[in-house]
């Protein structure tokens, strides 16, 4: 049923103050709609990782395909139906992923041994100024180990 007819079959049964009632009803709940959108990234990169023990595999040099997935948590714009435009995280990751892509994690300032969750905390700081509802950061060095990380430091 059209928004028309339900409110004048509401207003014929019930009167007006009841339509008025849903309208405003219906703009709060809108208004009020959260949700989490996810933008996932891929990139390739070595590293080495030097705090281990001498023994340990992931001590020697080694590369992954790396996919990280940025959380954005936000109200809904009632105008345009989304938290905000997928292309905003975009711009903000594109930077960031051409500086990692085919390079060595180690050389990177902040990531002199670049765990996936030394990573992720990286991630977090270059993008919360340009991110607002930044929620959470998923990175995965493999398709089954990865870290999620929450902002918490």
């Amino acid at each position: 049923m059209e928004w028309v007819d339900r409110s004048l079959l509401v207003a014929c049964i019930f009167g007006p103050e009841l339509v008025a009632w849903w309208r405003v009803r219906d703009r709060l709940t809108l208004a009020a709609m959260r949700a989490r959108i996810t933008k996932d990234f891929r990139f390739e990169a070595a590293h080495t990782l030097p705090s281990l023990p001498e023994d340990h595999k992931c001590r020697r040099m080694h590369g992954h395909s790396f996919k990280v997935e940025i959380s954005i948590d936000g109200e809904v714009d009632e105008t345009v139906g989304w938290v905000y435009d997928h292309k905003r995280i975009s711009q903000a990751m594109a930077p960031l992923l051409e500086q990692l892509d085919h390079g060595y994690l180690n050389d990177i300032e902040g990531l002199e041994s670049p765990t996936i969750e030394r990573l992720a905390g990286w991630f977090w700081r270059k993008l919360e100024k340009d991110l607002p509802g930044l929620a959470e950061i998923v990175i995965y060095e493999t398709p089954t180990a990865r870290c999620s990380f929450r902002g918490e430091f």
